[in-house]
């Protein structure tokens, strides 16, 4: 464990890096602006280390408005149609930074504040307690929100993300984590060639604008498919309507699962480096997406420039636009009750 600075914010606010390393050499970091994963450095089938995540080796990178590199995103994950959502009788007005849409918390989310965090330590595992007061009003919500979100990075190469939340009016929330990945190491070219395994029978279709239309639909005969082991881009240039919105995969996997604890959401494999990634979460969605608008502005760790498709991302999540569709699972909290969320990335190597 260690901690270092990392920069200030424009406002003059100090901004923390923790390393994290445990006995098998994995390490993550982690900044306290927008609890941002900056590098997680995992071994390949021969024990080389590499950075599988998506990301910058200074603040600046992440402070002028990149695609969510590593961040924690709330209060809502995914979008909400026209910014707008009506609760107990009153609509709210939220920041359309998407087209029409609410994207991710609006403009200043959690992914763009200063994080308040304490590291800890034991036999099994390192970590960072990150924690969060997001005021009544804040990006046109209601209530007062209170987070902790706890970063563990265990000896059995597993990161597990512990959500917790409460609030003093009712208010919609949402929490991911938005790391990227490209698990033969970040720079290192496209991720089309990864092998992915979705645990989804259905999607939530979404239209032109990228927001649910509030039908389930099945994935049988698509090219939204994963249930068996699939190239990502083994059909990501097919001619269906849902890619032509999204530009390649850009939607939410409607998870299949029975109960409320962690089922296995995706298992993706790098055939050449041998890496595995296998995601499990209590949540009932996650959204796939392939990097579609990244467009080669940005240049990542490695010197190397983000195009598209050069990483994927995988946001556990409740459904999109939920507050404006009375069938999706509630997201809905309200005083009294204690949001609970766990997502674990398990990091692997193919035999």
């Amino acid at each position: 464990m260690n901690k270092a600075e990392f920069g200030k914010t424009p406002e003059g606010e100090a901004v923390d890096v923790y390393t994290l390393t445990n006995t098998e050499g994995m390490e993550v970091r982690a900044i306290t602006f927008g609890g941002i994963i900056t590098s997680i450095r995992v071994p390949d089938r021969a024990g080389k280390l590499d950075d599988v995540a998506l990301g910058f080796n200074n603040l600046e990178g992440y402070l002028n408005n990149p695609p969510y590199f590593g961040a924690i995103i709330g209060r809502y994950a995914n979008r909400i149609g026209k910014g707008r959502f009506t609760l107990d009788g009153k609509t709210y007005t939220l920041a359309t930074n998407n087209g029409p849409n609410h994207l991710h918390g609006g403009v200043k989310g959690f992914d763009k504040v200063v994080w308040k965090a304490e590291s800890f330590k034991n036999a099994e595992s390192v970590g960072i307690i990150f924690a969060h007061t997001s005021p009544d009003g804040d990006e046109g919500y209601p209530g007062t929100l209170s987070l902790k979100v706890t970063y563990t990075l265990k000896n059995n190469n597993e990161i597990a993300f512990d959500y917790e939340a409460t609030t003093d009016k009712a208010t919609p929330v949402n929490l991911t984590q938005h790391s990227y990945f490209n698990l033969a190491g970040e720079g290192s070219g496209d991720i089309l060639g990864h092998v992915m395994t979705i645990y989804a029978s259905k999607i939530t279709p979404v239209d032109q604008s990228l927001v649910p239309t509030g039908e389930l639909a099945s994935v049988e005969g698509t090219p939204f498919d994963f249930r068996k082991p699939t190239a990502i881009g083994a059909r990501i240039a097919d001619n269906h309507p849902q890619l032509g919105f999204g530009k390649g995969y850009d939607h939410n996997f409607v998870l299949d699962r029975t109960g409320n604890g962690l089922v296995l959401a995706a298992h993706v494999e790098d055939p050449a480096s041998g890496r595995v990634l296998e995601i499990s979460t209590t949540e009932p969605g996650m959204q796939f997406y392939t990097g579609n608008f990244l467009d080669g502005t940005l240049t990542g760790k490695s010197g190397q420039a983000y195009k598209q498709r050069t990483g994927f991302a995988l946001e556990t999540q409740h459904y999109p636009d939920s507050p404006n569709k009375p069938n999706f699972p509630n997201t809905i909290l309200k005083p009294g009750e204690t949001y609970k969320s766990k997502t674990v990335y398990a990091f692997k190597v193919a035999k």
